[in-house]
């Protein structure tokens, strides 16, 4: 009776990992989806706490990090 039970469990084990693991080509992995990432929401809260501006803070939300390495630059010279 084990070993039957045994058997029963490594064949579904097999039969499962092998349906599952199938390597299909046309699977895609989506890493970014819809919204605005970590970056865009940093650079729009920095320039809209700089700035007050709309239209200063929508580009800053659309060069992203770009914007915010550019704060971190520009802010030592404004503190002084």
């Amino acid at each position: 009776m084990k070993k039957t039970l045994a058997f029963i469990i490594v064949f579904i084990t097999i039969l499962t990992s092998s349906v599952f693991a199938s390597s299909n080509p046309q699977v895609n992995t989506t890493i970014v989806g819809n919204g605005i990432g970590i970056g865009s929401a940093l650079a729009i809260a920095i320039c809209w706490s700089r700035t007050h501006s709309v239209l200063t803070t929508a580009l800053a939300g659309v060069f992203g990090w770009i914007y915010v390495i550019y704060y971190c630059i520009i802010r030592e010279r404004d503190e002084e």
